[in-house]
């Protein structure tokens, strides 16, 4: 039988006929080299090569041009899953029009990023849609959904969630742990996935790099109790790139690479991002691990059985069936279309004095200044620009080029050494550099920069150079001819890049004062600049000494903005980041503050001008009070992609009334956040949900061109959910879009829950004068909450708000349900004693690995002690006694929840944090009392069981 007649590529057989078939037909070292991410081909079977992994989060990346949407914040901005939903078609349909062209692209897409934005400083928050898991689990199925087609049978592209699970630092990513307590896991973390899952329009997961609960991510057990339960389907987990080095490497949790592989594979991986496209390393670690019987060829059954059903769904044996085989839409009239609509949607407007909109027809300069004011910025996960469109070409657009000023606002310096001054050569910069990397990356080289084009040289006249300060120190230099200072791989410096950008940027450097002058630092390198016969460059270690430069202000870029500023009639300050520095992969930022240099350009902006707009262009919130107290109009948006600034300037001009609303809470200071490393964002008050404070601008806030009244809530339950309806009235003098928010939260809580909670959302377009009557349906299991004292979800009885909201903080209605039941009973500890993670309050502990395979333990956090308190506890007519399960060395204490101390025991168990003992201690206590439980040393406690006093 020929291999285009076996019953693998018979469409009438069910998929999983056809993949036990071809399955059947691989010898294992075949089906061995498909775990890696570049699966080679089986040619005497007639199956192609496949990789896993092309990166498609707000258009497709690394691939060359595409369509460029907004950020993934900033399609989380807009509340709008219909429209998010026609991104991911537009997207996945480029995916297989660029597919068609250049068989590198993959269909397996690794988007989107449902991390939630837990703490703003986290470096890929602008990957992730929002700090709500109910706004990111809609937004994130909405836009799988795209992904994914509509057709029953074959998938359009095979879309993969990022990053399981609570992966919110790039500090320490590959070995700081998250200490993620029981509620937090099903409350928050967990919810970010479950929903799309559900859906069925996702095709797998990748875990992220660090770990949780003292284990890493890629063998997390959680793989297999909750995710692989939420749907019949058969799941891909793809590795992240390196991860599975990494469990050696550098996390040190198995010893050896065959260790690690076998429990990666056992635990649910199927793809090894790893080594590039070297996939021998992986093949020869999956055969070391049989060899050694840490595996069964059924575990490497069970994950390539995975892949092949991602593959059959993709259509690769049925290319005459595959309904998006013939897709060849690229860069369509209704994609750039599609792009600007979302980022105009994607536009918050954050205060307005009445400033906006501005009237395009009365004749008014407008002076365009800040650092991204001609700047359309791109970031990690971009694709290549088609089209281009900055702040100042929307508003000359929209405004007229005759009234539209611009000023950059960055300082003109010269630098002076010793030997004269840095000058670029005449045609010493000419383009800029790419560069491929991280996640499944064809390409992981590093961007280096050109070494066709001659370095820097000193001489008496030198360069002008354009000096941006992007907060902490942190420069860029640019040349008069646009293109800014980058280092090579031969250390030389030039003005060789279109833009900062790479896996390691090469155009960052920061001055360091010396001698009474600085010395330039190279960030990407470490190294310093120096001045040699041949060229200007990064001196290695030993190399001789570095220059000290002195800085020669030419302009200073706050006077510039004045002037503009002051010979205009309104100004528009563009200012924010650039998503390569300070705050991306591989890096945290360090404060919400706004740059000292872009802050002082709006004050002088505003001193000049006080009809002063401040536009925030970024990927994460900003702390500016000031601003929000001074100016008359601050709007925030995503860097918004091709049409960014048309956006802006059709928002500004009120061609569009704002209505994108904030996806995460914008605090007003840093000593309103949590340690990044806090995950406990229960105990820790944090997000929108718990935070106690008063934010600059609440989750979920955004103001409109016109006025929204709310009228005529109704709530009432209904079986298993609950029907929530009001009105919603446009009294203003514009049409606009208006995103009612409905919050529910326990009037009377046993148990800390958040002070409101999304539970619906809806975005509609309203004329003026208009009203729509809206109707909600709301699950009654939306109400509830992980009850660590029985192990489940639990819906607690009592009174319920509902609440009709424009903001978390701008409840405009309430309305209250009644759900009845049982009270939750006591921790019935007699019978099923005390895991220790399930407490009810810490102090001073992280949750640990029981084992490397699966369970939890607790143990003080750093040095000192730590305290568990559990409530409730039903001891009954009396326990006698208490074993306590643990390992490590230290003492372990219990008591009363008033102090009253119960029992102590001193540990000391040798063979390592997983050699577990039972130590046994009498008690006395009867009937429902709280517990505590201290903890000292490095003793890990996993469980305490109680035995009953005799009767």
């Amino acid at each position: 039988m020929t291999a285009d007649r076996l019953p693998f590529r018979d469409p009438q057989l069910p998929f999983g006929k056809r993949v036990d078939d071809l399955l059947g037909r691989l010898t294992l070292d075949e089906r061995i080299a498909l775990l890696h991410q570049f699966a080679p081909a089986v040619d005497r079977l007639g199956v192609p090569a496949f990789r896993t992994g092309q990166e498609a989060l707000h258009g497709v990346a690394w691939m060359g041009p595409a369509t460029v949407f907004p950020q993934a914040v900033g399609l989380g901005a807009t509340w709008n899953e219909d429209l998010v939903r026609r991104v991911g078609e537009a997207v996945s349909t480029e995916v297989r029009a660029m597919r068609a062209r250049d068989d590198r692209v993959g269909l397996n897409v690794w988007a989107p990023t449902v991390n939630l934005l837990r703490h703003p400083l986290w470096g890929r928050g602008e990957e992730g849609y929002s700090e709500d898991p109910a706004l990111t689990s809609a937004i994130a199925t909405a836009y799988t959904r795209g992904l994914r087609g509509d057709h029953p049978v074959y998938w359009r592209t095979a879309p993969v969630l990022k990053h399981w699970l609570a992966h919110n630092n790039e500090t320490d990513r590959d070995t700081a742990s998250a200490s993620v307590r029981p509620r937090v896991l099903h409350e928050y973390d967990l919810r970010a996935f479950r929903t799309a899952v559900e859906a069925g329009a996702v095709a797998g997961v990748m875990p992220a790099y660090n770990l949780v609960n003292g284990r890493p991510n890629h063998v997390s057990p959680y793989l297999r109790e909750h995710l692989r339960t939420w749907t019949d389907r058969e799941l891909l987990v793809c590795s992240d790139a390196g991860a599975p080095s990494n469990l050696v490497d550098s996390e040190h949790y198995f010893d050896t690479h065959e260790e690690a592989t076998a429990a990666a594979l056992r635990a649910g991986v199927d793809s090894f991002t790893d080594h590039g496209t070297d996939g021998s390393k992986t093949t020869a670690r999956v055969r070391g691990a049989l060899d050694r019987g840490l595996l069964e060829e059924s575990d490497v059954d069970t994950a390539v059985r995975r892949q092949l059903h991602v593959r059959l769904a993709l259509g690769e044996f049925d290319p005459d069936l595959d309904p998006y085989a013939g897709t060849d839409a690229f860069d369509t009239a209704e994609h750039r279309a599609l792009a600007l609509e979302a980022a105009e949607q994607a536009v918050v407007l954050l205060a307005n004095d009445g400033l906006l909109p501005l009237d395009p027809d009365a004749g008014q300069r407008v002076a365009v200044v800040g650092p991204l004011a001609d700047e359309c910025k791109l970031d990690w996960y971009s694709g290549t620009l088609i089209h281009r469109s900055s702040p100042l070409d929307g508003l000359r657009d929209r405004f007229g080029a005759d009234r539209v000023t611009h000023a950059e606002g960055a300082d003109v310096v010269r630098l002076r050494c010793a030997a004269g001054l840095l000058r670029v050569p005449d045609g010493g910069g000419t383009a800029g550099t790419a560069a491929r990397g991280a996640e499944g990356a064809l390409d992981p080289a590093l961007l280096a920069g050109r070494t066709d084009l001659p370095p820097l040289t000193v001489d008496g006249r030198g360069t002008e150079f354009a000096l941006t300060d992007w907060g902490g120190g942190v420069l860029t230099l640019r040349a008069p001819d646009g293109h800014y200072l980058s280092v090579a791989d031969d250390r030389r410096v030039r003005a060789s890049a279109d833009q900062p950008g790479g896996w390691v940027v090469q155009e960052t450097f920061r001055l360091e004062p010396h001698d009474g002058g600085h010395l330039l630092r190279h960030l990407g390198t470490g190294g310093h600049v120096s001045v040699a016969a041949d060229g200007v460059k990064v001196a290695a270690d030993g190399e001789g000494a570095p220059a000290v430069f002195a800085v020669e202000t030419v302009r200073r870029g706050a006077d510039e903005v004045a002037a503009a500023a002051g010979a205009a009639d309104v100004v528009v300050v563009v200012a924010g980041n650039d998503p390569h520095i300070n705050g991306r992969e591989t890096e945290d930022r360090t404060t919400l503050a706004l740059p000292e240099a872009q802050d002082r350009l709006w004050r002088a902006a505003r001193a000049a001008n006080p009809r002063t707009v401040l536009v925030l262009a970024s990927s994460y919130p900003y702390a500016v009070p000031d601003a929000a107290a001074e100016l008359p109009a601050l709007l925030w948006t995503a860097h918004g992609g091709q049409a960014a600034g048309t956006a802006l300037a059709r928002v500004l001009a009120g061609d569009v009334s704002p209505a994108g609303r904030l996806p995460q809470t914008w605090y007003a200071a840093d000593a309103d956040l949590p340690d990044l490393f806090d995950y406990d964002v229960i105990g820790g008050r944090q997000t929108y949900l718990y935070f106690d404070g008063r934010p600059l601008f609440p989750f979920g806030h955004g103001l409109t061109y016109t006025a929204f009244t709310y009228a005529d809530l109704a709530a009432e339950r209904r079986g298993d959910t609950v029907r929530v309806a009001f009105t919603v009235a446009n009294t203003g003098p514009a049409a606009s879009d208006e995103v009612a928010q409905v919050y529910a939260r326990a009037v009377d809580p046993a148990v800390p829950r958040p002070h409101r909670e999304l539970v619906a959302h809806r975005r509609v377009h309203l004329a003026s004068g208009a009203r729509e009557r809206l109707e909600f349906e709301v699950p009654l299991c939306a109400l509830g909450f992980w009850d660590v004292a029985h192990g489940r979800w639990t819906v607690a009885p009592g009174t319920y708000a509902f609440e009709a909201a424009a903001s978390s903080a701008d409840v405009r209605l309430t309305g209250t349900v009644e759900v009845t039941g049982p009270a939750p009973a006591p921790r019935p500890v007699l019978e099923r004693g005390l895991d220790a993670a399930d407490y009810d309050e810490q102090r001073g502990t992280r949750i640990a690995d029981r084992s490397r395979v699966s369970g939890d333990c607790v143990t003080p956090a750093g040095e000192g002690a730590g305290e568990l308190l559990f409530r409730a506890c039903d001891l009954g007519a009396g326990a006698a006694s208490a074993a306590l399960e643990v390992s490590g060395t230290g003492a372990v204490t219990l008591a009363l929840g008033d102090g009253t101390p119960l029992a102590s025991a001193d540990v000391a168990v040798p063979g390592g944090p997983y050699a577990y003992t039972r130590v046994h201690v009498p008690v006395e206590a009867a009937g429902v009392r709280d517990l505590r439980i201290g903890l000292t040393g490095t003793v890990r406690l996993a469980t305490v069981a109680f035995t009953r006093a005799e009767s």
